[in-house]
């Protein structure tokens, strides 16, 4: 009996050394792993820090870098970096990741003239929820979207799209009219939003969803969605995936894809069992011109094969944000802007009026006779780009015209909200002036200065569907309201990935008698 006992205690001590022996192994690889992490970031600083040597710019703490000075008043806080440094200057996420922050024409030319791939550093936060669509892709299958998706916005495309943002923009006015009192103000964006997700799903996806009238909770959800990726950009301990995908706040990221991708699946779902019917199939492909989910639902690549599942979620999840969040912004923008210069707006009104005579709507032959309408809208878009802050990732050595070089492999950030701001491109660049965009002035002006679509190959696909609901948007707006500014609640811009109006867009809206149409 002792002898067994013996035994017993023998085999328990073994299997506690064994333990024993398991767990120092294990820790000394966990060890090893952080110590090899370690090396790896410090080599990745060092080669930073050489890379951006000669671009000096604002002290940063060790461990933060920049973070804490552009978590509050960002946009205001790069302005005066921007005056204190030319042409560019560094910035630091965190102690390992850094770019060049550049704000100048001839620096935005010599990177954005060419094809370099989009920051995998920064856009590779958006692949969760939009997949890897054309904002994120890059090589050959870019390229390859990127033809395939060009003949969605051609002409004939857009100009079918004319009757339906009419359609949805008279529907947001006609709630204005009910909500407008005499003495109380208007916040804007969240209608804007809704019309132009209204907007969006008509023209891109043949898809009716009612969403000005009822509550919406992926237009809500989208606006966290990129709220929390910009969160995520400036937080950099959430740069490691292990570290964000355990946090509440990437649970809370993973859950509203899940709500975004749910309402994208039924989008392509119902679209799909519409087309089973054979006659609606070829009245498709009996078009001259296919629309945006007609192209993603009928490309088929040489070898006869569409677009996987996982393929077309991502191109509807990409179009959907770009296309319809940077679109609500700039719209709401661009009222607040004639808002705040009646004089501006009310040339814009007089020309509409001219245009349209006794009709009561706009047409597609109006878009291109409406210039003093189309410089405002264009310096609105100076003045407040939806898309304030765009990344590259250098393929190739580029040398800057003073002389300055960045290596391959260096992140290049363009702050467009920056450089329409720059007092050494644009005079008086606070200032609300439209005839910077007369046909006088744009032949003094630098091709790389003015770039609210971005620039080069990769600039943005939809630009022309955006300048066409911004015309009539506010056309169709000043037709029926004087607008003007709430003073006593003026936005607070920010970025959130798009220029947001934190505070929302408080504007007084009187309604037009007959008499002023």
């Amino acid at each position: 009996m002792t002898s067994v006992r013996d035994g017993m205690r023998l085999s328990w001590a073994g299997l506690s050394v064994d333990i024993c022996r398991i767990f120092y192994l294990a820790a000394v690889i966990c060890l090893t792993f952080v110590l090899l992490k370690m090396i790896q970031l410090y080599r990745k600083r060092q080669q930073l820090l050489k890379a951006l040597d000669c671009f000096p710019g604002p002290p940063m703490h060790w461990f933060y870098g920049h973070a804490r000075e552009l978590q509050d008043q960002e946009l205001e806080t790069i302005i005066s970096w921007a005056e204190k440094y030319p042409y560019a200057h560094s910035v630091w996420f965190g102690g390992f990741l850094g770019f060049l922050n550049i704000y100048h024409p001839e620096y935005a030319k010599a990177v954005y003239s060419r094809g370099d791939p989009k920051a995998a550093d920064f856009y590779r936060f958006f692949i969760p929820w939009i997949g890897e669509g054309l904002v994120v892709s890059h090589g050959p299958k870019w390229f390859q979207h990127r033809r395939l998706l060009t003949p969605a916005f051609h002409n004939d495309i857009l100009k079918s799209y004319v009757p339906l943002m009419v359609d949805s923009t008279k529907v947001m006015l006609d709630k204005w009219e009910k909500l407008t009192t005499k003495n109380k103000s208007l916040d804007i964006f969240e209608h804007v939003g809704l019309m132009a997700l209204d907007n969006m799903l008509k023209c891109t996806f043949s898809y009716n969803s009612n969403c000005q009238n009822s509550e919406n909770a992926v237009l809500n959800t989208i606006r966290k969605l990129t709220a929390m990726i910009q969160d995520r950009t400036r937080t950099f301990l959430y740069h490691n995936d292990f570290i964000y995908w355990f946090s509440p706040h990437g649970r809370r990221f993973r859950n509203a894809c899940k709500i975004v991708h749910n309402h994208t699946e039924k989008v392509i779902r119902e679209r799909k069992e519409w087309l089973k019917d054979e006659r609606e199939l070829e009245k498709i492909q009996k078009k001259r011109h296919l629309d945006f989910l007609d192209v993603l639902l009928c490309a088929k690549d040489e070898n006869g094969e569409g677009l996987c599942d996982q393929e077309l979620r991502a191109e509807v999840d990409t179009f959907t944000f770009a296309g319809h969040d940077t679109t609500s912004t700039s719209t709401s923008w661009l009222f607040y802007c004639m808002a705040l210069n009646p004089e501006h707006q009310q040339r814009c009104r007089e020309e509409i009026k001219e245009i349209l005579e006794d009709r009561d709507t706009i047409q597609w032959n109006d878009l291109n006779d409406m210039p003093y309408t189309t410089m405002c809208i264009k310096e609105s878009l100076r003045l407040y780009p939806p898309v304030p802050q765009v990344y590259r990732q250098l393929d190739q050595p580029v040398t800057f015209f003073d002389g300055r070089t960045l290596p391959a492999g260096s992140l290049v950030s363009l702050h467009i909200y920056a450089l329409h701001r720059n007092p050494t491109v644009w005079k008086d660049p606070e200032v609300f002036d439209p005839l910077r965009f007369s046909q006088d002035n744009m032949s003094d002006q630098h091709s790389f200065a003015f770039l609210p679509f971005a620039a080069g190959p990769r600039n943005c696909i939809g630009q022309q569907f955006a300048m066409i609901e911004l015309k009539v948007a506010l056309a169709l707006t000043l037709l029926r309201f004087e607008l003007s500014p709430d003073l006593t609640k003026p936005p607070n811009a920010a970025t959130e990935l798009i220029l947001r109006p934190t505070n929302g867009i408080h504007l007084h809206l009187k309604k037009l008698s007959q008499d002023h149409l």
